[in-house]
């Protein structure tokens, strides 16, 4: 999972820098509004993608359950979030109003389950210290 999570926040980070670039250039034609969702869809894959990248460098860290759980709420969120709000703005797509508001709340539940883990982690980290003092 480790592997395939950091394959993700590498091609995630790839398709961000593609994605801003284009977004620079391309979105002339478009409305003030629809540059400002996409532009907002580009930071907030940069952000996520780096959260991402960071959870999944963690996994081995003592709580491999949150942070892989945390890894997989980012990709959701990058899908479902991010994804929406391009497919909607380039190809003029209608998609379902919730779509977005759910990625939204995928990147908050990730941020949650990276703090749980974090807690999780030194727990674990301070009990192997203590079977190693004894």
């Amino acid at each position: 999972m480790k592997k395939l999570m950091m394959i993700i926040a590498a091609l995630s980070g790839l398709f961000a820098v593609v994605l801003g670039a284009y977004g620079a250039h391309g979105l002339q034609g478009f409305s003030q509004a629809a540059q400002a969702s996409y532009h907002s869809a580009v930071q907030y894959q940069f952000y996520h993608t780096l959260a991402l990248l960071m959870t999944t460098l963690l996994i081995r860290a003592g709580a491999e359950r949150w942070f892989t759980l945390a890894a997989v709420a980012f990709v959701a969120g990058l899908v479902l979030f991010c994804g929406s709000i391009y497919l909607k703005v380039l190809l003029a797509m209608t998609l379902p109003g919730w779509l977005t508001p759910l990625g939204g709340i995928a990147f908050m539940i990730g941020w949650l389950l990276l703090a749980c883990g974090a807690w999780r982690a030194s727990d674990t980290m301070n009990e192997l210290r203590e079977r190693n003092a004894d």
